[in-house]
C-alpha cells in the first residue's frame, strides 16, 4: 500500500491505461491507487464509480491481531471522504467484487477469483 499510494507513475499507466479504452482490474490493498489516480479531465479515476477495496472492519481485524496499527491508512475510511464515488464492502472477509464500467475491483485476498470473473465476463470469453 505505502508502495502504491504515490506512485506517480502507476497512477499516469493505469489512467492511460484505463482511458485507452481497457479495462483495470484491481484487488485488495492495491485499491489504495484509486485514492488518487486522476484522468485527463482532472477528475478521479473512481468519480461516479461504485467500487471497493479493503474494508475497515478487516483492518480493525487484522490490526487486533498484531497488536498495533498495521496500515497508515485506511482504504475505506479513505474513500469514504472522496465526493462523487461510492465505496461498499460485503462483508469482512468475504469474498466480494463489483464492476462499473471497465473498472473491477474486489475487496480482499478472497475476492481474486470473483474478480477474474468479472473480467471474463466484461471481455466476453
Amino acid at each position: 500500500m505505502i508502495s502504491f499510494i504515490d506512485n506517480t507513475k502507476l497512477h499516469t499507466y493505469i489512467a492511460n491505461f484505463y482511458e485507452s479504452g481497457k479495462l483495470v482490474a484491481i484487488v485488495c490493498h492495491a485499491t489504495c491507487v484509486l485514492l488518487k489516480i486522476r484522468l485527463s479531465n482532472g477528475n478521479l479515476l473512481v468519480d461516479s464509480k461504485t467500487w471497493t477495496g479493503f474494508a475497515d472492519s478487516e483492518e480493525e481485524y487484522a490490526d487486533q491481531i498484531v497488536g498495533q496499527k498495521i496500515q497508515p491508512f485506511w482504504i475505506e475510511s479513505s474513500a469514504k471522504k472522496l465526493p462523487n464515488t461510492n465505496f461498499i464492502t460485503g462483508g469482512r472477509f468475504k469474498s466480494f467484487a463489483i464492476r462499473d464500467g471497465r473498472l473491477i475491483t474486489g475487496q480482499q485476498q478472497f475476492s481474486g477469483k470473483a474478480a477474474a470473473k468479472l473480467v471474463i465476463e466484461a471481455l466476453g470469453i
